[in-house]
């Protein structure tokens, strides 16, 4: 097995962490966690599901910033977990990973709702980081781009329903992770700052 940092903090990001990665990392490796589902009305636990996303390792020195940063990134709504992340690459090491797990008992949690109804509210909807729509097809189209086994129905299916509810986005939207390379982030301030930008 190719060596990998085992000792240290291991993130798995599943949404925009794919391709806006936290600032700090030396190393992404694309794989999955078991027992989870991606939704948009947040966690559900089901036996032999997996959700594919990136694991970074975070500089060991660089660890406090970035848990920090994270959990004003990520805690409006979600929890820390820690779980076993599988790699895509069956020659590396499996890893225990943090992880920002939505759970029924925040105010955010919806539960689970008509695929129709989940697209039109992701369509209608904006938050701190943009539209809604423009995340679902971020993330619809990094998911294609992590491995031949990262495909995700749900997430083909919501931003099929939300492209037949309006028009395609505008060229002077933001590009796709794959229009661009992806892009390592050197400090909180510098990722804060592009976060602003966008």
């Amino acid at each position: 097995m190719s060596p990998v940092h085992t000792q240290d903090f291991w993130l798995f990001g599943y949404g925009s962490l794919i391709w806006k990665p936290p600032p700090h990392f030396d190393q992404r490796i694309p794989g999955y966690i078991k027992g989870y589902v991606r939704r948009f009305w947040q966690q559900r636990h089901t036996e032999g599901d997996v959700v594919w996303g990136v694991a970074y390792h975070i500089i060991p020195s660089k660890v406090k910033e970035v848990q920090e940063y994270l959990d004003i990134r990520e805690i409006n709504g979600y929890s820390i977990q820690y779980t076993p992340f599988h790699p895509a690459d069956t020659s590396l090491a499996d890893l225990h990973c943090l992880v920002y797990i939505g759970m029924p008992d925040n105010p955010q949690f919806l539960g689970a709702l008509p695929p129709h109804e989940v697209a039109e509210t992701i369509n209608a909807s904006i938050g701190p980081s943009g539209e809604n729509r423009e995340y679902l097809l971020h993330l619809e189209q990094a998911l294609k781009e992590l491995s031949p086994d990262s495909h995700d129905e749900h997430i083909t299916d919501l931003a099929r329903r939300v492209r037949a509810l309006t028009p395609p986005l505008r060229s002077s939207r933001r590009q796709f992770a794959s229009d661009n390379a992806l892009r390592k982030i050197n400090s909180t301030e510098e990722q804060e700052e592009i976060e602003k930008e966008v």
